[in-house]
């Protein structure tokens, strides 16, 4: 297994893929991952370049190989089970990872965690911080992002500051999580309907029995914006279950807090583009990756959990 040790080391911030892969057979070829495929007559190799990947979803009609499993985990690559089209994911209960085995991971980052994560004042004051940083990343996004622009999407429109402006206050004046969270919700109900508004959608959330196009394309795209928040979480050491914000009993509610980080800016909108031009999944699903790398999603969500973790500590 000599191969194991010759990965060009990528960070995990500066990765670029991220796999969706169905009706295949994922296996080691001479010293490689690759994924079968069965045409007509024959049978087709394809690489999956694991030193710059982040997160493989196997969906429906998939098989992968021991080896596989165990190359994939030596490159840090997070593994998840999921049904057709990314979603649900069904490789755990609630939203988690199988991810990769290391006894290095960094403890520097959860040790500054937990000093603050046990008192609720404190918790709360990191859950405000992560929804501010999560509207100082959609301003950013939306004022520079031509694309939105030619969809309709400006942050200097009356509607879209309007809910920047009164969210980013009542965030500062929640008394509570119970608060906050409800808080959040109307921000993203009001997202919605802005999104809806610009694409002339008729639109109503229903995130379990999703039967139109934007709603499905929001849970694939919150499917992946969760697999480079457990791609993070991972690689900082900070387990999944210390979320700040949502449940303390799910054991993977700390991914939805920082999937929210960028949910907003680079899925919420495109979902409803998409759905509007009546793009295929896969369309949409390269829009999302290209939207993470354009808007370096990674980066972000790295810098906002070290942020967080070094002023928790000091709190």
């Amino acid at each position: 297994m000599e191969y194991l040790t010759d990965l060009k080391a990528i960070l995990h911030s500066k990765r670029a893929n991220i796999y969706y892969i169905e009706k295949c057979r994922v296996m080691v070829k001479s010293g490689r991952v690759v994924y079968l495929t069965e045409a007509k007559t024959e049978k087709q190799y394809w690489n999956i370049p694991i030193a710059n990947t982040t997160v493989v979803l196997l969906g429906t009609g998939t098989s992968i190989t021991q080896a596989a499993v165990r190359m994939m985990a030596a490159a840090g690559v997070l593994l998840g089970f999921s049904g057709g089209g990314g979603t649900p994911l069904i490789a755990g209960n609630e939203v988690e990872w199988l991810s990769p085995q290391s006894e290095y991971r960094p403890t520097e980052y959860v040790q500054n965690w937990l000093s603050f994560w046990f008192d609720e004042t404190k918790r709360l004051k990191v859950a405000k911080k992560f929804q501010l940083l999560r509207l100082e990343y959609l301003q950013r996004v939306w004022s520079k992002d031509k694309a939105l622009h030619n969809a309709g999407f400006y942050t200097d429109d009356a509607d879209i500051q309007q809910a920047i402006s009164r969210f980013s206050t009542e965030i500062e004046q929640c008394p509570n999580t119970t608060h906050l969270l409800l808080t959040e919700a109307q921000l993203t109900k009001r997202l919605y309907k802005i999104a809806a508004k610009r694409t002339q959608l008729e639109f109503v959330r229903n995130q379990d029995n999703a039967t139109d196009e934007a709603n499905i394309f929001l849970n694939h795209g919150n499917y992946l914006a969760y697999g480079l928040a457990a791609t993070t979480l991972w690689v900082l050491g900070i387990p999944h279950g210390f979320a700040v914000l949502h449940g303390k009993t799910r054991r993977g509610a700390l991914v939805f807090d920082v999937a929210d980080l960028v949910k907003d800016s680079l899925i919420l909108p495109w979902a409803f583009i998409c759905a509007q031009e009546q793009t295929t999944e896969q369309e949409f699903r390269q829009q999302c990756l290209q939207n993470f790398a354009q808007h370096k999603a990674l980066d972000f969500m790295f810098d906002s959990l070290k942020q967080l973790s070094d002023e928790g500590s000091q709190l």
